[in-house]
């Protein structure tokens, strides 16, 4: 399959971002959604089906009429991408809960269920709609009066992040994170991260540490994998803090070397101690203590409890930690 990319580039203007796409061999036969998944980064089934339906998808000059139409061989497919929504972020009164804050940066505790930032669809009740309510001095991102998000946290995953309020910390802050994920960096230099999650059953050993390649899914394009024979490095460090429910469960340390999306969930559910609660990589609980306790919690039991930086500006080390939220809490006494 051969590709090119021309209009826009992901960049809002008048033309879309074209993608066109040659089938070979190798593809014909394959569904055509799954083939354009497969063959332009970032896109998803979901988003390709919404392209399909949208007309904004051609095969030979003309749109498909349903996703799992078949592909063939030599089969000319364009699919334009439109420009991202344009997006009105309103300050929004939502509690919050502040560590620490300063004129530079904020580091909140977030709560489970807390969005980090608006997406078309989503563009109220965000963690980006409370900061612009709560902070009185940003001096802009960019030229825009916003606070700056340098790193995410899961909808569903609790615990401490760090949002900039000037350009000055958002590029120094940015570019930290962006070494860390490449795996750069000491404990005392850098990015440090370490997590709480419960995991079912426990890791195979007190402690150890997991380094592998790591990528998309090779079927599931929504989901990561540590199974893959291509990919970036990732590794996890991990430590059983307290084992739980006569050893069917325990409560873990992990500690972050690089910073891939959803790694912690990632390397524990490929390795055989899945996080409980996780819908999209955890596993059937194999008893039925550890299975109510998934479903009474209704997340990834997963908190980032520590976080630790240099302060943009002063250069002085912060170290922060934030304890487990009650519905965390309330497992652990659940299992224990």
């Amino acid at each position: 399959m051969t590709g090119g990319e021309g209009g826009g580039g992901g960049d809002e203007s008048d033309d879309d971002a074209g993608h066109a796409l040659v089938i070979d061999a190798a593809q014909a036969g394959g569904r055509i959604d799954a083939v354009i998944a497969a063959a332009i980064p970032g896109l998803s089934r979901a988003q390709v089906q919404r392209l399909l339906d949208d007309g904004h998808v051609l095969v030979n000059g003309v749109a498909p009429k349903k996703a799992n139409a078949r592909v063939r061989v030599d089969d000319a497919i364009t699919v334009a991408i439109p420009p991202p929504e344009p997006l009105e972020v309103v300050a929004e009164d939502i509690p919050l809960a502040v560590v620490y804050e300063d004129h530079e940066l904020i580091v909140i505790d977030k709560p489970a269920g807390l969005v980090v930032h608006p997406a078309p669809g989503h563009a109220r009740g965000t963690l980006v709609n409370a900061l612009l309510f709560h902070c009185t001095d940003l001096s802009g991102i960019g030229g825009v009066m916003r606070p700056g998000i340098v790193h995410r946290l899961d909808k569903d995953t609790s615990g401490l992040m760090v949002a900039t309020k000037t350009d000055r910390a958002h590029a120094s802050l940015s570019a930290a994170f962006a070494a860390k994920s490449r795996g750069e960096g000491t404990e005392t230099t850098g990015i440090s991260r370490a997590y709480l999650a419960i995991t079912a059953p426990p890791p195979p050993a007190p402690s150890g540490t997991l380094r592998t390649l790591y990528g998309r899914h090779p079927v599931n394009r929504k989901e990561f994998s540590s199974k893959v024979s291509q990919g970036k490095s990732a590794v996890t460090h991990w430590a059983v803090q307290r084992t739980l429910a006569d050893g069917g469960a325990a409560l873990v340390q992990f500690r972050l070397e690089t910073g891939r999306t959803h790694q912690i969930r990632v390397h524990a559910a490929d390795h055989g101690f899945a996080l409980i609660g996780d819908p999209v990589y955890g596993h059937r609980a194999r008893d039925d203590r550890t299975a109510a306790a998934a479903v009474a919690l209704g997340r990834q039991a997963l908190h980032a409890a520590k976080l630790a930086f240099d302060h943009p500006v002063t250069g002085a080390r912060l170290t922060f930690e934030a304890p487990l939220p009650p519905d965390m809490a309330a497992v652990l006494a659940r299992l224990g």
